[in-house]
């Protein structure tokens, strides 16, 4: 049975620091490590299920409402889209590359990102709306694939 899809939560905050999970739970200075963490992943390349999709123009790590803002660039027209940190897979930071789980064509169709609107209550019940929506369609087929490897 698919665990309940958790929009706003990273579904494994070590990815963030890069680190091996079991060394994260025993890493006492980690909240200093996610901070630094945090700030570079702006600019970081985003990978769809089918292929790239953009890169990292902002994030938020705050507890219960993180996310990515994407700059989807030209592919879909300079569109700019909100993905919930639940969306992220995997986090490779040699690469600099961050895995969603959800196709080029589910982001495509999700909410517009809006600068005004989007740390309303309304507009992130859209977002949740449609990403719990797209994830009980289409749960996820299991860990990314990174390049390379």
């Amino acid at each position: 049975m698919m665990q309940p899809f958790i929009p706003w939560a990273w579904r494994n905050p070590s990815w963030l620091a890069g680190l091996d999970p079991t060394l994260a739970e025993q890493r006492e200075e980690s909240i200093e490590a996610d901070r630094e963490a945090h700030a570079s992943l702006a600019g970081y390349h985003v990978e769809a299920t089918d292929g790239g999709v953009g890169s990292v123009d902002e994030a938020s790590y705050a507890v219960g409402e993180a996310y990515l803002v994407v700059d989807t660039g030209p592919w879909i027209f300079g569109r700019k889209v909100l993905l919930p940190a639940g969306t992220v897979q995997h986090v490779d930071h040699a690469e600099r590359e961050v895995y969603v789980d959800r196709t080029k064509d589910q982001i495509k169709e999700s909410p517009e990102y809006d600068k005004d609107t989007f740390g309303t209550p309304g507009y992130r019940e859209r977002v949740s709306a449609y990403y719990a929506g797209s994830y009980r369609a289409d749960p996820p087929a299991g860990p990314p694939a990174p390049r390379g490897g």
